[in-house]
């Protein structure tokens, strides 16, 4: 199968990689973008940024229907036929046309012809005295073009006939059409949409087995820090496990990419470098969580300004305040070797969640050729006070629910520190607080965007 750029599409290898000419650098496109402050970035620009910078991939697989769940349509799908295929009844009852009503006074009486099933068509012709028996999706009878429903007619001692009032429906009353669901040559599902389960349901309605996928996004991640230990090795007096890889991989499971796990990556220049460049040679996007803060050993900051090109360091949000996104290259300067997108996401394991969802998740959907659909936003009266500084973004945690009336509140979890990942399993909302916001007060609305569906 050929991509978009003419090459060969391979699942596995780099050769389906788009490598860009090393033009205009992120850090200079990055200043020409609105409210760009290299220090405290607002969310909403660091989005815009990382959003221009996302760019698809190209490479094209085709694949069978059961195993296109959660795959990227590559391009839009025709139906090749009328959904359904021919006029068919909507319900149980029985055909007969419709001009019957127009000469019937009050009562309408009609001689039972025949039976019509769903796959068994009534073969004959139907006069406006006469009816048939149909059952639903059963196809409708030729000269027929309206269904009353069983439970509206009366059928005689023989049951040769029903009779049922003349102002009980009006004529072409419970008829599917031929193409009322989808007519022959309209689009059925548009490229960039991610597959579903009623999707594939369609799909198959319409005798379609192989559809064109956009490959899957390639993702390596890393945690660094020498503290860090992986499951099952032993704690050392002041080391911790590292959750944060278990929680981008599950993070990074519900989106549908290939992951590369490197593990833990010591806080030596070296190691971290080598980790970095074998990452950007295997894969489109690297996630890094620690070291992008200003601590003495935080060393990701350096590597990147020698081989790498950075948009920004620092946002206004919290929790996330540093996190880092740019290019990294797997050669020894930019622009040498295979590029990948690079973010620094922050160590503490709340601040790594919410900058996933609010800056990555989306970058990833749109690297992997799917049209991202804005994150649902509710509104909903807090509980208790919150408070708020003005100027930056804020992304509490939060147990949502609705009151008698169907109306939202919300309550939050208790202590917002970045580092207590227990509020964010109690919690089933971040509670979201603009970036111009200042303190709430009980009983004010705030904006809420449900967990359901997304962690």
């Amino acid at each position: 199968m050929k991509s978009r750029s003419g090459r060969t599409a391979t699942a596995a290898s780099a050769a389906d990689r788009d490598v860009q000419p090393f033009m205009t650098t992120l850090n200079e496109f990055s200043r020409c973008v609105a409210q760009y402050d290299p220090h405290a970035l607002p969310v909403s620009a660091a989005q815009a940024i990382v959003r221009q910078w996302a760019t698809p991939v190209t490479a094209v697989e085709r694949v069978p229907l059961r195993d296109a769940l959660g795959r990227v349509l590559a391009a839009d799908i025709v139906s090749p036929i009328d959904v359904p295929s021919h006029d068919n009844s909507a319900m149980d009852g029985y055909a007969f046309n419709g001009a019957a009503l127009a000469t019937s006074e009050s009562t309408v009486n009609l001689t039972i012809a025949g039976k019509a099933l769903a796959g068994h068509p009534f073969p004959g012709h139907v006069d406006t005295t006469q009816c048939v028996r149909v059952m639903t999706g059963a196809c409708m009878p030729a000269d027929c073009d309206t269904v009353v429903p069983q439970e509206l007619v009366q059928r005689s001692a023989d049951s040769t006939s029903i009779r049922f009032a003349a102002n009980a429906l009006r004529a072409g009353a419970n008829r599917r059409l031929a193409g009322e669901d989808l007519a022959r040559g309209h689009a059925a599902l548009r490229a960039g949409r991610i597959m579903r389960a009623s999707d594939l349901g369609l799909l198959a309605s319409l005798g379609i087995g192989e559809v064109n996928v956009w490959r899957r996004l390639r993702v390596a991640f890393f945690s660094t820090g020498d503290e860090l230990r992986s499951l099952g090795e032993p704690l050392d007096p002041g080391s911790v496990y590292d959750s944060n890889r278990y929680t981008l991989f599950a993070m990074l499971r519900r989106l549908n990419v290939d992951t590369l796990d490197l593990g833990v990556v010591r806080d030596e220049p070296a190691a971290l470098e080598a980790a970095l460049r074998s990452a950007a040679a295997s894969a489109d996007v690297v996630l890094t969580s620690g070291g992008v803060s200003v601590g003495e050993a935080d060393f990701t900051k350096q590597l990147l300004q020698t081989f790498g090109d950075v948009a920004f360091w620092s946002l206004a949000m919290r929790p996330g305040r540093p996190l880092a996104f740019g290019r990294v290259w797997s050669g020894a300067h930019p622009g040498l070797g295979l590029p990948a997108l690079f973010f620094g996401l922050p160590g503490n394991p709340v601040a790594v969640m919410v900058t996933f969802y609010q800056i990555v998740r989306e970058a990833l959907l749109l690297m992997s050729g799917a049209t991202p659909q804005p994150l649902p936003v509710l509104r909903a009266a807090s509980r208790q006070a919150i408070r708020k500084r003005a100027g930056r973004t804020e992304y509490q945690r939060g147990v949502a629910g609705q009151d008698a009336r169907g109306q939202w509140h919300v309550t939050p979890t208790g202590s917002q520190s970045s580092g207590v990942l227990s509020s964010m399993s109690e919690a089933n909302c971040f509670i979201v607080l603009g970036h111009d916001e200042a303190d709430i007060g009980e009983g004010e609305p705030v904006d809420i965007m449900l967990f359901d569906g997304l962690i």
